[in-house]
């Protein structure tokens, strides 16, 4: 009997040392994935990768690096990226991993850190967002997660100066939880959140003025306004002139014997 008792407490002990170690796995590409070795500098150029589709790009620090995928409802992704250095940096850094939705809303992470900071003699940093699972449908004002096109950004936020342009080695990895479609929600989004890609067309040469139609003149329109102030510098020379006359008039009478 207690020969069978060790053995559950061992097998029980055994149990909970592994549960950590198979929770805290990291996740691995597909199988045969392609992987992606460059990344765009906006949300416009933001490269385009599939979940299980590694992510292996050379930069700078300081660089802003974008990648899109796509997501459906009743998915739960998880993002994880690493970033290395050389050893020779003046201080520390801070990190961060940012994801987007389709209408440029920034989505909350409910795990993974997202936003670590690194001493001056580490040589990389792991980074990490496990986003909301994704609903097929919700309210105009709430900002939960729908199907659609996912933005990532990783970024550094604070460093020191001289440590600007280094160079930096980026592994990115975007993986799924859930095939998608199956949801308990009673609703479907009417089409999923994607960028606005024809804001409107670009003009290839200057647009010409449109011809005006000629206007028959007359006398009137050559006539100036009433208030304008040719009208009363004109009426203020004709009253000064007869003004004029008049004096002399009256003054050369006078002279008269």
């Amino acid at each position: 009997m207690r020969t069978l008792i060790r053995s559950v407490a061992a097998l029980a002990a055994a149990g909970l040392t592994l549960a950590p170690a198979a929770a805290s796995a990291a996740p691995t590409p597909s199988p045969g994935a392609s992987t992606v070795t460059k990344a765009g500098t906006s949300f416009l150029t933001a490269t385009a990768i599939a979940a299980g589709q590694p992510v292996q790009v050379d930069a700078s620090s300081g660089d802003h690096l974008y990648w899109s995928f796509r997501a459906e409802a009743g998915q739960t992704h998880t993002i994880n990226a690493t970033v290395s250095f050389p050893k020779g940096r003046s201080g520390r850094s801070t990190w961060t991993i940012d994801v987007f939705d389709g209408l440029r809303r920034r989505q909350a992470c409910t795990a993974g850190a997202q936003t670590p900071t690194v001493d001056a003699t580490a040589t990389s940093v792991t980074l990490g967002c496990t986003l909301r699972r994704v609903r097929p449908w919700a309210e105009p004002w709430s900002g939960d997660p729908l199907p659609g096109t996912y933005y990532v950004r990783l970024a550094v936020t604070d460093l020191p100066e001289l440590d600007l342009g280094l160079p930096i080695d980026a592994d990115l990895l975007v993986s799924v939880d859930g095939e998608g479609g199956a949801s308990g929600d009673d609703g479907k989004l009417k089409a999923p959140l994607v960028p606005n890609t024809r804001a409107g067309t670009v003009l290839t040469a200057e647009p010409m003025p449109e011809p005006v139609a000629e206007k028959k003149t007359s006398l009137t329109d050559w006539l100036p306004e009433a208030g304008s102030r040719w009208v009363w510098t004109t009426a203020g020379g004709v009253l000064a002139a007869v003004a004029g006359v008049v004096g002399f008039a009256l003054t050369r009478r006078r002279r008269r014997p």
